[in-house]
């Protein structure tokens, strides 16, 4: 399977996740040269940045090898505190604005058709 067809796939299930825990979808894939926002969400007047990282694994416990959270790195951290800046501007008017980054892990077993959401919650940038 393509990288980007997994990706939109986790990313469907992350929107199904999010939307079951009470929030509302406001964009998906907001995209800009310097970065992009897979998905962005309101719950309780609170913007929520959230990145999706998917993978498929035949097991769903945690390995020793690579987590899927790990890719959120020095570089890309950079490039999330633009887009976020940006989109801020873009959307409300200012930059100051209050809101919660998180980062979402789909793990996601192609055979079985089934899938398990890690969320690491409200991730200082």
């Amino acid at each position: 399977m393509h990288k980007r067809a997994k990706g939109n796939i986790g990313e469907d299930i992350a929107v199904s996740f999010l939307k079951k825990k009470g929030f509302h979808i406001k964009d998906r894939n907001y995209l800009k040269k310097w970065g992009e926002l897979d998905i962005v969400a309101t719950r309780s007047r609170m913007i929520h940045f959230f990145e999706v990282k998917s993978v498929t694994r035949e097991m769903f416990h945690d390995s020793k090898d690579h987590n899927p959270e790990d890719n959120v790195h020095g570089l890309k951290v950079k490039h999330l505190r633009r887009i976020i800046e940006t989109y801020l501007e873009e959307k409300t008017g200012r930059i100051d604005t209050e809101f919660q980054f998180h980062v979402l892990c789909v793990f996601m077993n192609m055979d079985t058709h089934n899938a398990k959401v890690k969320w690491l919650q409200n991730i200082i940038l």
